[in-house]
């Protein structure tokens, strides 16, 4: 009866060309992935690690992109996974280490990398807030400009109309009142004219 080996957890620092990287991210992780495939490796996780310039060049390159992987083998495979780099034309170098101590949260652990990613996710969420922020107070400036404009030109309330209503009623009033009566002429009565008439002294010539 065959006894299956117990896979143990193993750390490997990929390292690239940065121009690769930055071109062809994908081709890269693609190429890492077919390498452990052939040493019949599982990939746990995989993401990068940082860029940085290195120490010396390697194949000519002098900056370089570290990828982070953790997999799980039985260990008789990994020279495979070395010599299989070693004839990459995408891989430089690659370093293996054990690390069957790690934990889930260990190797979820923020890198370099990802820490960069996180902190420019906040700055432009922050320049986003604050962007929302000024756009919010200058629509409240200018609704409140708006409604000042829209206060002075209009019609005065019902009160104020009949206030004014009423002043100028008692102005028309006064007016009306100030201008002086006119007399009529009256004629006097018939009776009266006879009456004088008569009590005046008549004179004759003989007299």
């Amino acid at each position: 009866m065959k006894t299956e080996t117990k896979k143990k957890l193993y750390e490997a620092m990929f390292l690239v060309d940065s121009g690769d990287a930055g071109s062809d991210w994908d081709g890269v992780l693609a190429a890492i992935k077919k390498i452990l495939k052939k040493a019949k490796a599982e990939v746990v996780s995989m993401r990068k690690w940082d860029d940085r310039r290195m120490a010396y060049e390697i194949k000519g390159k002098g900056r370089g992109t570290y990828i982070l992987c953790y997999f799980r083998s039985d260990g008789q495979k990994n020279p495979d996974i070395e010599k299989g780099v070693q004839l990459s034309e995408k891989i430089m170098r690659v370093l293996i280490l054990s690390v069957d101590w790690m934990t889930t949260e260990d190797i979820e652990k923020d890198t370099p990398a990802t820490k960069i990613d996180k902190e420019k996710e906040q700055r432009q969420s922050a320049k986003e807030k604050s962007e929302q922020a000024k756009a919010a107070e200058q629509s409240a400036e200018q609704e409140a400009h708006a409604a000042e404009q829209a206060e002075a030109t209009e019609e005065p309330a019902p009160a104020e109309a009949a206030a004014i209503t009423e002043e100028a009623s008692t102005t028309e009033a006064v007016e009306t009142t100030e201008e002086p009566a006119i007399e009529e002429a009256t004629e006097p009565a018939e009776g009266e004219t006879d009456d004088a008439q008569e009590s005046e002294p008549k004179v004759t010539a003989d007299e």
